[in-house]
């Protein structure tokens, strides 16, 4: 592992739970949204994660380990949730079959914020990691210096 692996593990890190913050904050835009692009209500949408396993150089001398790495995390997609909308009586609402009831986006503000809250903490966790490798670097030049 070289010397500035573990920032580049933090800093993809960094970007993926971004990227999950920005897909948690449009889930809870569009919260109501009954009219997509795509015809029907909006579908919840949710990042999925996967270790970075670009080739090592053990691997290019043929002795493959499965050891991780350290190369981070990427995002492999952004998927939809498949589970059913919700059905809300509005016999008024322009969107509303002949029943008087209304497909309602999947999302549940509770499950939206407990995400963002655990996304959050992510993100401050690599923050933190960040500054303690960079924290570890200045006192080995520090220790160089004498």
């Amino acid at each position: 592992m070289g010397i500035f692996d573990s920032i580049n593990i933090s800093a993809s890190a960094l970007s993926a739970e971004k990227t999950r913050i920005d897909i948690i904050t449009k889930n809870m835009a569009n919260a109501r949204t009954t009219r997509s692009t795509g015809g029907g209500p909006y579908r919840r949408q949710m990042v999925v994660f996967e270790e970075n396993r670009g080739k090592s150089f053990s691997e290019y001398l043929g002795r493959y380990n499965d050891a991780m790495n350290g190369k981070g995390v990427i995002i492999r997609e952004i998927v939809e949730d498949d589970r059913p909308f919700k059905l809300k009586y509005e016999p008024g609402h322009p969107d509303a079959d002949q029943d008087g009831y209304v497909s309602m986006p999947n999302v549940e503000m509770v499950n939206e914020m407990v995400d963002m809250i655990d996304a959050q903490r992510a993100y401050e966790a690599n923050i933190t990691a960040l500054n303690s490798t960079k924290s570890m670097m200045m006192k080995a030049l520090e220790i160089g210096r004498r």
